[in-house]
């Protein structure tokens, strides 16, 4: 008895596939436009990962270079200098610090203006070093920067700190936000429409079929059919369509990442960033990307069933 309706419930599913695969070939045009229209959705979120990457990796390289050169005057003392640096080291928020003395900064002077002659000249006829020594700090953030340089506006240090400046790639930063956000909104926007595309073409891709077989349904509920029988083609249509849509981004995608890459590569210094981060992500991504769509067609079809199917 418990073999019988084992073989039963085999041979149901076996059935259950088979007039779904029918289905598909019968309807092959609305198939491949509804799997195409799942691939661009899918491929539209995939392009807003990289570009959140892209934008994280730019952010975080730029905040590499943020520095800001403390200018000593040239009269200044060296306890007085080593009197900042004891202050400056202090402050948690300084990850690292430079200093260059004098003659330091006249050599990389020189080494910057060697193709100029006249500037070279000018500092022969000076004679003496009309340099000061130059601190080059580094903090954690940029936003640190700021009360490094309010914490040296103090009378003690007036007169031997000739300048302060400071390297402000904020703006570059906000500015690679900006138009990150823009660029973001875009594609967010991009990817809703394909939402709302692929919902109403998967939704009347099933109410077609569902029109089309109508006598069949019909014979199927006559001779006993129970509902889940009628709906299964259906569900395995949606499942079908969640793989190849899900299977069919990622070779694009992996394709597309492997030709980028190397060009990636010229700006981050890093080789195969993308790939690499696709590939360390895979599981992740697949699984919530598969769940997403196989969501949305399941969804698309049970209302598409619920309004036709009359069950």
């Amino acid at each position: 008895m418990y073999d019988s309706i084992i073989q039963f419930m085999l041979y149901s599913i076996l059935r259950i596939i088979k007039f779904a695969f029918q289905d598909l070939i019968r309807n092959i045009s609305l198939s491949i436009m509804t799997v195409l229209i799942l691939v661009l959705m899918l491929l539209s979120i995939n392009t807003l990962l990289v570009i959140r990457l892209l934008t994280s990796e730019a952010i975080s390289l730029v905040e590499k270079e943020i520095d800001v050169s403390v200018f000593f005057d040239n009269d200044a003392a060296d306890n007085q200098i080593q009197e900042v640096l004891d202050y400056v080291s202090q402050f948690p928020e300084v990850v690292d610090y430079e200093y260059l003395s004098k003659d330091a900064v006249l050599a990389e002077f020189k080494d910057l203006h060697q193709d100029n002659p006249e500037i070279l000249a000018s500092l022969d006829e000076l004679g003496d070093n009309p340099l000061g020594s130059t601190l080059v700090i580094r903090t954690r953030a940029p936003s640190d920067y700021k009360k490094i340089i309010d914490a040296m506006r103090v009378p003690e240090y007036e007169n031997i700190i000739e300048a302060k400046t400071f390297g402000d790639t904020e703006t570059a930063i906000q500015r690679i936000g900006g138009i990150t956000t823009q660029v973001e909104r875009f594609i967010f926007g991009l990817s809703a429409l394909f939402v709302v595309i692929a919902f109403l073409i998967i939704f009347n891709t099933f109410r077609v079929s569902i029109y089309t077989q109508r006598t069949e349904i019909s014979i199927k509920k006559l001779v006993g059919a129970t509902d889940w029988f009628v709906r299964g083609p259906y569900m395995i249509e949606a499942l079908i369509f969640s793989v190849v849509g899900v299977i069919i981004t990622f070779g694009i995608l992996f394709l597309t990442l492997g030709f980028i890459d190397p060009y990636v590569e010229v700006v981050f210094e890093q080789a195969a960033l993308l790939t690499n981060y696709f590939t360390s992500n895979i599981l992740t991504l697949l699984g919530i990307q598969f769940g997403a769509v196989l969501l949305l067609t399941v969804f698309s079809s049970l209302l598409a069933m619920r309004r036709h199917l009359r069950v």
